[in-house]
C-alpha cells in the first residue's frame, strides 16, 4: 500500500516565509540625521514662519566727489583690479562716520534709538536688546551696527546706505538723519581743509601788511621830523634855483664887463659887484643845503631812499601775499568735497527682512552639509578600524 502525498498549491503563509515587516519610512531615518538636520530645520521653520518679526529697509544712494570730478574711467576701473585704485578715502570716511559712536550720539539727540530698535511686540532675537545683551551704551552701539549697512561700488563710486527698522517711518527717519550727518561731516572736512590751505597764505599776507605799515610809519616819522616831504624833490628844486642864480650871475658879469670896457670909472661897477657877490653868496648857501654838513639834503636823501625802498619791497610782498591768498582760495574751492544724493531715502511699503524661505533653506542646506561631512568622517573611521 502506497502512501499518498498531498501537495498544497497556493500562497505561502506569511508565518512560514519568515518575512519581517518593513518599518515606516520615518523610522528608517537615522537618529543623527534627525538631530543634525531635522531639528535645526524645524527650529528655523518655527522661528522664521511663526516668531520672526518683519523688518522694513530704507535705502539711499549717494556719491562723495570733489568739484569737477567725474566717474572712474575704464582705465581707472582696470587699475582698481590690480590694487592701484584712485583715492576714495573721503567716501570711506563718511562710511566710518555713519556707523560710528559719534553718529549714534548725534542720532540719539533727535530720536529714542533704543525704542526704535526694540519696540514692544517684536521677537527677542531680532530686536535690541537680545536676551544675552545689556542696555549699556556699548551694547546699544553694537545693536545699532546690526541695523545699519553701508556699501561701496568701486566701479561707479556710488555708496549705498541701508537701514532696517520695525516700522517704515522709523527706517526712513534714521536713514535721513544718518545721511544728513554724513553731509555735515563733509562740510566740516571742507572747512578744515580750506582753513589749513588758507591759514599759511593769510598769515604771510598779514605779516607783509604789518611790514608795509611799519615802513609807512617810519617814512611818515622821517617826514615829520625833517619837515620835508621828499628830499629828492627838494634837492631838484634847489638845483634848479642854483642854476637860475648861476645864469643871473653870468648875465651880471657880462653886463659889468661891457660897462667896464666902455666906462672903466662908471659908478655902476660897484653896484654890479655887489649884486654878483649877493648871488654868489645865495648860490653857496643853496649848495650847502644840498650837500655839506649833517643838516644838508644828502644824508636825508640817503635815509629817505632806504625808507622808500623798504616800503616798496613791503608793498611788493603784500601784493604777492594777496595773490597767494587768492590762489589758495581757488585751490580750496577746487578741492571742495560734495555729498550728492543719487537716490533719496525711501519709504518702504512692505518688509524686506527677514527673507524667511531663503533663511530656512540656508539652515537646511548647512545642516545637511554638516551631516554629510560627519557621516563621511564616521564611515572612514569605522572602515579603518575594520581593516
Amino acid at each position: 500500500m502506497t502512501d499518498q502525498k498531498l501537495n498544497y498549491i497556493g500562497p505561502i503563509p506569511r508565518m512560514l516565509a519568515f518575512e519581517r515587516e518593513r518599518p515606516a519610512w520615518w523610522r528608517r531615518i537615522p537618529l543623527a540625521a534627525l538631530l543634525v538636520v531635522g531639528l535645526p530645520t524645524l527650529l528655523a521653520l518655527i522661528y522664521y514662519l511663526l516668531i520672526a518679526s518683519p523688518r522694513y529697509v530704507s535705502e539711499t544712494q549717494f556719491i562723495v566727489r570733489a568739484a569737477g570730478q567725474s566717474t572712474p574711467s575704464s582705465l581707472g576701473v582696470a587699475l582698481q583690479g590690480v590694487g592701484i585704485a584712485p583715492t576714495q578715502t573721503d567716501a570711506f570716511a563718511v562710511h566710518e562716520y555713519i556707523t560710528s559712536r559719534d553718529s549714534l550720539t548725534q542720532l540719539s539727540r533727535r530720536y529714542e534709538v533704543a525704542e526704535i530698535l526694540g519696540p514692544q511686540g517684536t521677537d527677542a532675537f531680532s530686536r535690541y536688546p537680545r536676551p544675552w545683551e545689556g542696555r549699556s551704551r556699548e551694547a546699544l552701539y553694537k545693536g545699532f551696527q546690526r541695523f545699519v549697512t553701508v556699501g561701496y561700488d568701486s566701479t561707479t563710486g556710488i555708496s549705498t546706505l541701508r537701514v532696517e527698522a520695525f516700522r517704515p517711518r522709523d527706517a526712513q527717519a534714521l536713514t535721513e538723519s544718518l545721511l544728513s550727518g554724513g553731509e555735515q561731516l563733509v562740510n566740516r572736512m571742507n572747512e578744515r581743509s580750506a582753513a589749513d590751505t588758507l591759514a599759511q597764505a593769510r598769515q604771510s599776507r598779514e605779516e607783509a601788511r604789518a611790514r608795509l605799515s611799519s615802513a609807512q610809519q617810519q617814512l611818515t616819522a622821517f617826514r615829520n621830523r625833517e619837515q620835508i616831504i621828499d628830499p629828492a624833490t627838494a634837492a631838484a628844486q634847489s638845483l634848479s634855483l642854483i642854476g637860475g642864480l648861476l645864469a643871473e650871475v653870468a648875465s651880471l658879469r657880462a653886463d659889468r664887463a661891457q660897462v667896464s670896457s666902455e666906462a672903466p670909472n662908471s659908478p655902476q661897477l660897484p653896484v654890479f659887484d655887489s649884486r654878483i657877490r649877493a648871488y654868489e653868496n645865495q648860490i653857496a648857501a643853496e649848495r650847502e643845503k644840498i650837500a655839506g654838513d649833517a643838516g644838508s639834503l644828502a644824508p636825508k636823501l640817503s635815509i629817505y631812499d632806504d625808507l622808500a625802498l623798504a616800503r616798496e619791497f613791503a608793498g611788493r610782498e603784500l601784493t604777492q601775499a594777496t595773490a597767494a591768498v587768492l590762489s589758495a582760495e581757488q585751490e580750496a574751492r577746487r578741492q571742495k568735497l560734495y555729498l550728492d544724493r543719487v537716490v533719496s531715502p525711501s519709504l518702504p511699503d512692505e518688509p524686506a527682512e527677514p527673507r524667511r524661505w531663503i533663511a530656512i533653506l540656508t539652515v537646511f542646506a548647512s545642516s545637511l552639509l554638516a551631516y554629510g561631512i560627519g557621516w563621511l568622517i564616521y564611515a572612514g573611521v569605522r572602515e579603518h578600524r575594520q581593516d
